[in-house]
Parts: structure tokens; sequence; C-alpha cells
């Protein structure tokens, strides 16, 4: 391509060139011989006085010598001879200076009585017709060099072949930049198209270049991280399906606690703890693979039809883990659900991040530790509050880190980093956040704050007038607490 725009650029330089340059050379030619015979009709004008006066030979002799070409030799007069008289006799033909025109040509102008130009050896003679007093007619005959008619000419023709050199020259240089300025980006457009579908989703292009091709360099990079978002929303779809898996296996395991000794609960419990680390691998290994787009998250579904009734789902959670509840003497409580709360979160999402929390409460916490769910509504928000009466979480930055790390400072067993994660998207989806604190009951407070229409938590912040750890309404009345150990929510 950029030898092709060269080739291009050269023949249309170089046809310019020669439609301009060979007219002007021969206007430049026609130019020096109209200014040389210009000079001849000049000199030959100088004599005219002169033979309007005389035609003595000796008198017209000194008057051509006068002149510079008569000096040169360049210069001749021819007069005819004068009429015989009555008597018969007559003067003869007078022929001052070097003729070179033949006396045909002479005779032709004399009869003619107008200037005329003839070829000679060495050049051009200019004959002048000129009136005698006598009435003859008499013939100036000046000679012009071949080199004066040319005068010039070769040297304004180099002139204008090396201006012509000089354009082509140029042209190709230009085109040759243009060229490299469209190619190059076109290759590393290519080159970037290749690499990524040899799998370096990393791969972006430099914006620059032609209009067209920066519109396709920014074509490209959108595609390039459409790709990587949709990658990314595939491996964390697999991880969330295979984390909602540990919620039944959370039942089984503490079901599985209560069988008491021998070999089938023996072999129970090992089952189910086997399969407890099988989904544990499947969620790692999803989210060790997955590719990052560029904010280092992926997107979790929302929008108009992706709406749910908050207060309905908690309601249908808290009657799944309540039963759990019950059998392991753990106090329930739920407010702030007796009426619709429409927030826009997927139904199935939603449930997943209760079940992660409410997971990690039975997970985490020790036999007859008490926990509450509560829901708020500010106008431009809808705040879930999870806690629980268990020992706490001493470092709640570290809790929130591990959602990327996929490991945990205090060593929890089964932990794969997933839940928190999981909540913190769900809310992130919506312009709101998660945060955890200290509660009331004792042990770990967990704020989900989910924006209704894409609100900013430190705005919905100003209208609650309260922080995550600080007394909520139902919070007041005195509760007990109960078991300690060691908590780490995944």
């Amino acid at each position: 391509m950029r030898w092709a725009l060269v080739k291009v650029c050269l023949a249309v330089t170089a046809m310019v060139v020669i439609a301009f340059a060979v007219p002007l050379g021969l206007v430049i030619r026609e130019m020096a011989s109209d200014r040389a015979f210009s000079d001849a009709e000049r000199q030959a004008a100088m004599i005219a006085p002169a033979l309007s006066i005389t035609t003595d030979r000796e008198e017209l002799t000194r008057a051509v010598l006068s002149t510079e070409p008569g000096d040169r030799g360049r210069l001749a007069v021819h007069v005819p001879a004068p009429a015989k008289a009555a008597d018969g006799t007559g003067g003869e033909a007078l022929d001052i200076g070097t003729r070179r025109a033949s006396p045909k040509d002479i005779a032709t102008v004399r009869k003619a009585g107008r200037a005329s130009i003839t070829e000679v050896t060495g050049g051009f003679a200019l004959l002048q017709p000129t009136a005698l007093s006598t009435g003859d007619i008499a013939v100036v005959e000046v000679f012009v060099p071949e080199g004066e008619v040319s005068n010039g000419v070769a040297t304004a023709w180099l002139i204008l072949a090396g201006v012509g050199a000089a354009l082509v020259v140029g042209s190709v240089a230009v085109a040759d930049r243009l060229g490299v300025r469209m190619v190059q980006p076109a290759q590393r457009l290519a080159g970037a198209a290749q690499d990524l579908g040899e799998g370096r989703l990393g791969t972006r292009v430099p914006e620059e270049g032609p209009t067209e091709l920066r519109s396709a360099a920014v074509a490209f990079n959108s595609m390039a991280d459409q790709v990587v978002q949709l990658l990314a929303n595939e491996r964390e779809l697999a991880a969330d399906l295979s984390h909602r898996l540990r919620t039944p296996l959370t039942v089984l395991r503490l079901n599985a606690a209560s069988l008491g000794e021998g070999p089938a609960a023996d072999q129970t419990r090992a089952a189910v703890e086997q399969l407890e680390h099988e989904v544990d691998t499947i969620i790692r290994t999803a989210r060790e693979q997955r590719p990052q787009t560029q904010g280092g998250r992926t997107a979790v579904p929302t929008g108009a039809g992706a709406g749910c009734d908050a207060s309905e789902v908690i309601r249908e959670r808290m009657g799944f883990w309540s039963a759990l509840a019950e059998d392991q003497g753990r106090e329930v409580r739920l407010a702030g659900v007796d009426r619709t709360v429409r927030i826009p979160v997927a139904r199935p999402e939603l449930a997943a991040a209760l079940d992660a929390l409410l997971g990690n409460v039975f997970r985490h916490t020790p036999e007859g530790t008490a926990f509450a769910v509560d829901v708020h509504h500010s106008g431009d928000a809808v705040i879930v509050l999870v806690s629980d009466a268990g020992p706490g979480i001493a470092d709640p930055e570290a809790a929130l880190a591990r959602g990327t790390s996929g490991t945990t400072k205090a060593g929890a067993v089964g932990s794969t980093g997933l839940g928190l994660d999981i909540v913190r998207r769900v809310a992130e989806s919506t312009g709101g956040d998660l945060r955890i604190g200290r509660s009331v009951l004792g042990g770990t407070e967990v704020r989900i704050w989910i924006g209704l229409h894409g609100s900013s938590p430190e705005r919905g912040r100003r209208g609650h007038g309260r922080r995550v750890g600080r007394r909520v309404p139902w919070q007041r009345r005195k509760e007990p607490r109960t078991a300690t150990g060691p908590t780490a929510r995944p």
C-alpha cells in the first residue's frame, strides 16, 4: 500500500510537471527569439535616417560602420540601381556590408514592402525595407546568429528541469510519509487483531493515524474490551453458580454433623467435605483464570427488566435458613420486610447474595449464635443489614480484599473469597457499595447499600444520617450475646 501510494504520487507529479514545464519552455524559447529579432529591428532602424538623406557609397559605408552590428559585420545595406536618365545613363546598385541573404529574398522584400526573416548559414537574416528620397526601396539586412536566437533557453530549460525534479522528489517524500502514516496504523491494527485471535486479550491499538484508521482503532479496542468483558462474565457466572451450591452443602454439612457416630455418618460427612472441596476448587479455578477488564471487575446484569421485590426475596430466603437455625438453636429476627421494596437487582442475584451472607453466619459462627436481617428504605436507596452475635471480624478491610485474593487471613476452612465479592458486585452494579462493621449484637454487621437510581453511597449516606456499625432503630433493644470463636467471612 505504501509503495502503491508512492507510485501513484510519482506518476501524477510527473504528469503535472510535464504539462507545465514543456509549454513554459516553449514560451521561453519563443520569448528569446522575439527578443533577438526585436533587437535586430532596432538596429536596422538606426541606418534608416542615413538612407533617407543620401545614397552615396562612402557616406553610407561610414554610417554602417558607425553602428555596432555594422562594425561587427552583421549589418548590410542593399540599394537598388536608380532609373536611367533620358540620355541613357544611370547609376548602379549598391551593396554595402556583408550580404548573407539571397538576391531573391532581397528582391521579394523590396517588392512586398514589408520586413521578412530568412534562415541563412549560421543563423537568421532580418530584411527590413526602407524608402529612399528617390522613391526607391532599399533593404537593410541584419544578421542574427543562432546563439542569440536561443540565448538563455538552455539555462531556462535546466532550471525548469531542476524545479520539476525537486517537485517529483518532494512529492515522493511526502507520499512516502503519508504512506507510512497510513500503513503503520493499519499494520498495528492487523497485528493486534492477530494477537487477539491468538488469545492475548490485553492487546490494544493506539488510536492514531487518519480519521478512518482512528475510528477503526477505537472500534477494535471497544470490541476487545467487550470480548474481555464477556469472558469475564462467563467465568464469573461459572464461579457464582458453583458458589450457590455451597448453600445446600452448608445445610448438608450441618445436618451431617448431627448424625452422631458410626461408619455411615462418617462416610456422609466425608462425602460432604469432599463435595465442598470440589466446589471450592471449581470456584477458585474460575476466578484465577478470569480475564480482567479495565475496571478490574465484571458487571452484574441489571436494568428495568432485572428488578425484584427485595422484601419478598428476603422473606423467602429467611424461611429457608430459619429451619436450619431452629435446629441449631439460633435466634432469628427479621424486620423491614412488611412492604414491597423494588430494587434494580435480578431475583437470582439478590438470593445468591443473601445466601452467601447467611451461609457465612452458619459456617463461621458457633451453633446458638443469633443473627438478624433488617431492611431500610431511604427513598433513593435500600439498605440490607445482616448482623450476628458472633465475635466479629478483626480486619474488615482484609475480609473485603479476599474477594480478589481467594485467601483468608484468618485461615478459614473452605473459604474461596467469593461470597463477599458476589454481594459487593450486586451492590456496586446499582451504584451502591458493601461495608463491614460491628453490630450491637456484638458480632459482625454487613451493610448492603443498593441504589434505586444509580445513587452514590455518599449521597445516600447524607440523607440517611448514619454509617456502617452504628445503631439502627430495631437494634436499640438490648440483645443477648452468645458463643465465641474465630470468625472469618469469605
